[in-house]
């Protein structure tokens, strides 16, 4: 089986068994299906979940989609070639806990081809980072760590690189560089090298893929029954506008589903559902607010 149908297989069922975990963990909320379809090409498997114990709102979606390059990717996206192929699972959680972190993770395919269908381009990329809104550095420790036992088999050297990628890619730089959290691991463009060729991608990808459950569901667990007040899920939501900021913005997987024609619902489920923009707000000194901030603005060596 050629790697690229082992791939979608793979997604499918990191799909459902990510899906299951979560549900379980909020207890009361199930996922709802919506199968589409692309004219271009393709299509996809987009779950969402809302309005459970703990997710205000979630998605952990799939797609396969194909299509001509066109001149728009050709010039923003820096892809050339005749045809492309991209197939992928991306996941976004909004907790209704402020204490509750919300997350992102994405693995995904790419393959480019030329007139006769010879392939002439393929990468891999993906990445989880986590967006909490009260800081407990037990649990950015515990989730970098995860992905970084997760890279350690691959070379030393992948963790430091990706966790510093990673910080660098989900930034607010119109925002004096402010991260949109504490981080996780991000790479894009992983392509076959003799010392790391596809198989050992593909391994490298399954090997982060699996990891999330483990990253991220005992920080729930832990976090899900806080006591929080009003003034918690106002700070939520003026950090959540800086996570809109971000992915309309500077999100390159929002821009080229945008670009490509993609299902506009499903880019743009990563959306949380309340949100804040009040002028110039500014947490009080030495508050626990302040402190996320903080964190934001300088980013630490977690792991």
């Amino acid at each position: 089986m050629e790697l690229k149908q082992r791939w979608i297989d793979y997604i499918h069922n990191l799909q459902d068994r990510i899906c299951a975990a979560l549900e379980q963990e909020d207890g009361a909320a199930k996922f709802i299906e919506d199968k589409w379809e692309r004219s271009e090409g393709g299509g996809g498997k987009t779950r969402v979940i809302a309005n459970g114990t703990i997710f205000e709102k979630g998605g952990v979606n799939t797609s396969i989609v194909f299509g001509e390059v066109s001149d728009t990717m050709r010039k923003q996206l820096n892809i050339d070639g005749h045809s492309w192929f991209a197939c992928g699972l991306s996941l976004v959680l909004h907790p209704g806990n402020p204490f509750v972190p919300t997350t992102h993770a994405n693995w995904r395919y790419f393959e480019v081809y030329d007139k006769d269908g010879n392939l002439l381009d393929c990468w891999f990329g993906g990445g989880a980072d986590l967006t909490p809104y009260y800081l407990f550095e037990e649990d950015a420790l515990h989730f970098h760590q995860t992905f970084k036992n997760a890279m350690q088999p691959f070379g030393a050297e992948k963790y430091p690189k990706y966790k510093a990628w990673c910080d660098t890619y989900f930034t607010n730089t119109h925002r004096n560089n402010e991260m949109r959290g504490i981080g996780g691991v991000f790479y894009d463009h992983l392509k076959p090298t003799p010392e790391f060729d596809s198989e050992e991608l593909f391994a490298f990808q399954q090997a982060n893929g699996n990891s999330f459950i483990e990253a991220y569901l005992p920080i729930i667990t832990k976090r899900k029954n806080t006591t929080f007040t009003p003034e918690h899920k106002h700070w939520q939501e003026i950090r959540r506008g800086r996570y809109v900021e971000f992915n309309l913005i500077h999100d390159r997987g929002t821009i080229f589903g945008l670009k490509t024609n993609g299902r506009t619902e499903s880019i743009l489920m990563s959306l949380p559902p309340t949100v804040r923009f009040e002028y110039d707000y500014q947490p009080k000194p030495d508050s626990p607010e302040a402190v996320l901030l903080d964190a934001c603005l300088h980013p630490r060596d977690w792991a």
